[in-house]
């Protein structure tokens, strides 16, 4: 299917011309008919010569109903453009084009209708006028076809015109994630909320699950498209969507989403094209999609500017939208996103260096732009903000700009050192201290810079020096131990000599882990080896043996042997045979 839209001042015969095509009344409601005015959104379908179908969203041409027309052109990918031959160029058929051109639409014709009602040089100089317009606005050298809706006159041409139109369209992204933006909502009795929209990329089917802006959750219950029931339907394509889940208060403007895969916004930053960003008023009307929403307006550079928008919508980077002033009936600009999270601006010339930034920008971020400017992101972020990651992911999710991750990682070693020289007893450097150092959103990212430059033990990081450096006055007083442990090895000194020696727990820690001492309990150090030496003894004895028997043979008091012997259990020395007996492991 191909879907095309219908523009052009009120009155000019688009909905006469849609019928005469189709064979079907696109007008929805009984005033329209009345007035023989679109006053909303019309749809109406055919099968062109080629065997495509063709589906024409018909919109109204009034200048009060504009924002109707726009969300129906929105999200379509070519246009009809109808001017009536005995009336020519006219109001709307200027803001019309305006809007085409604002949305950057590329691909279209024009039909000049109510050629039967003027003569031909009149027909074909409103048809050269028209042209001449059009040819300046992004739709450029269009085909033209002169028609009556009347009479039938040149409809085989239109719809010969009409074929080699749709052949020329881009082919749809049938694996993109699914956004499609409502036109219609409404409830049928017995089957719920149906809504409907221009699928313009990707693949709906009965039974998906799909999501609102806000992330409630909705499934397909039902698909039809030019009425016919269907279980799947991809882009480009009429659709109608019957959804279980849904709240009533769905309204056109409101997206169906791929889940987990968009970021709605309320702050972009945009480039414009048009009026330039000075001359703009602070408040205007934002339609993308089908959705209209009042926008603040900042300018930032001259083609350049930030919108705070009054409600969320669900866009992407590159997102093609238009900025309208309802009061002039004037479409000031058209514009495209360049982001939709950008920074805030929380210090004196943000803004200033911010539009510095975008003028930078040779056109639409892509992946690695958007990552250069950022230095770490979420994969999953990217890919919902519309670009592509242009690496793998360097920890999880975490994507890593490059030149970034090298500053990240010689900023982490520079911390490390300095850790180490600020706190020689103890210079590992605990991962999470590295981590708010470096002002890192996710403990995964340190472990990943760390890699096999520095060491990991015990929740911290070494680099140079992996092992605490004992000041003199701290060697001294271990050295000291270390003769009474000579000795007597079992005979752990008390807590008034250690604090004797000005010996804390900290610096206890500290002369263990630098190999100096062994740390057998909170209360209790022995000499490194004390685990060999006292397993020597203990196996010299009669097997199974108590804890009174190792406390003899060792030589030292129940306050040491007892944790001692744990530690040696611990450790894989000894074993107990049963509440009161161990016995030695074989080594």
């Amino acid at each position: 299917m191909h879907v095309v839209a219908t523009a052009g001042h009120v009155d000019h015969g688009k909905s006469t011309l849609v019928r005469a095509l189709t064979g079907m009344e696109p007008d929805r409601w009984e005033e329209e008919r009345r007035r023989g005015l679109t006053l909303d959104l019309g749809f109406a379908w055919t099968r062109l010569p080629d065997g495509a179908d063709v589906a024409f969203v018909d919109v109204p041409g009034h200048e009060r109903l504009v924002a109707n027309m726009l969300a129906g052109v929105g999200p379509v990918p070519a246009v009809m453009f109808v001017v009536a031959a005995d009336q020519g160029w006219q109001q709307q058929s200027e803001e019309h084009l305006a809007v085409l051109d604002a949305l950057d639409v590329r691909h279209g014709l024009l039909a000049v209708t109510r050629c039967d009602l003027t003569d031909p040089a009149t027909v074909a100089a409103v048809r050269d006028d028209a042209l001449t317009r059009i040819a300046a606005t992004s739709l450029g050298k269009v085909a033209a076809v002169t028609v009556s809706g009347a009479t039938g006159e040149g409809l085989d041409g239109l719809r010969t015109a009409l074929a080699d139109l749709t052949r020329a369209l881009p082919s749809p992204d049938l694996d993109a994630d699914v956004r499609l933006w409502i036109d219609r909502a409404f409830t049928i009795q017995g089957r719920g909320t149906v809504v409907t929209g221009t699928l313009r990329a990707g693949i709906v089917n009965v039974g998906d699950e799909l999501a609102l802006a806000d992330g409630t959750p909705v499934k397909v219950r039902g698909l039809q498209a030019l009425k016919q029931t269907r279980t799947q339907v991809g882009a480009v394509a009429r659709v109608a969507v019957n959804l279980r889940g849904a709240p009533e208060t769905l309204r056109r403007g409101d997206v169906l989403l791929t889940p987990g895969r968009w970021l709605t916004t309320d702050l972009v930053d945009v480039r414009l094209r048009g009026d330039a960003a000075p001359d703009l008023p602070r408040h205007l009307t934002l339609h993308a999609g089908s959705a209209a929403v009042p926008v603040t307006v900042r300018p930032l550079g001259d083609d350049t500017a930030r919108l705070a928008l009054s409600r969320p919508l669900t866009l992407r980077v590159g997102d093609i939208a238009l900025l309208r002033d309802p009061g002039s009936h004037r479409v000031p600009a058209g514009i495209t996103v360049l982001d939709v999270r950008p920074p805030r601006f929380t210090r004196r010339g943000a803004a200033a260096a911010r539009a510095r930034e975008l003028a930078a920008l040779p056109g639409v971020p892509d992946g690695a732009s958007e990552l250069r400017r950022r230095g770490l992101i979420r994969r999953g972020d990217l890919l919902a903000m519309g670009l592509t990651p242009p690496s793998a992911p360097v920890a999880g999710d975490w994507l890593a700009d490059p030149g970034h991750w090298a500053d990240l990682w010689r900023r982490l070693v520079k911390a490390v050192d300095e850790h180490a020289a600020r706190h020689p007893t103890d210079p590992g450097l605990p991962t999470e201290a590295a981590r708010r150092a470096l002002g890192l959103p996710d403990r995964a990212l340190v472990e990943a810079l760390a890699g096999d430059d520095l060491q990991r033990r015990d929740g911290r990081l070494y680099g140079a020096t992996t092992r605490p450096q004992l000041p003199p006055h701290v060697q001294r007083a271990v050295d000291a131990v270390r003769r009474d442990l000579a000795e007597s090895p079992f005979r752990a000194p008390e807590a008034g000599r250690l604090a004797e020696l000005g010996l804390t727990p900290k610096l206890l820690t500290a002369a263990a882990a630098a190999g100096a001492l062994r740390k057998i309990s909170n209360e209790i150090v022995l000499l490194p080896d004390c685990e060999a030496r006292a397993a020597a003894i203990l196996a010299r004895l009669p097997q199974p043996f108590t804890l009174s028997q190792a406390r003899q043979a060792l030589d030292t008091t129940r306050r040491v042997a007892v944790p001692l012997l744990e530690h040696l259990d611990r450790r894989g020395y000894t074993v107990r045979v049963d509440e009161t007996h161990r016995r030695c492991l074989p080594r």
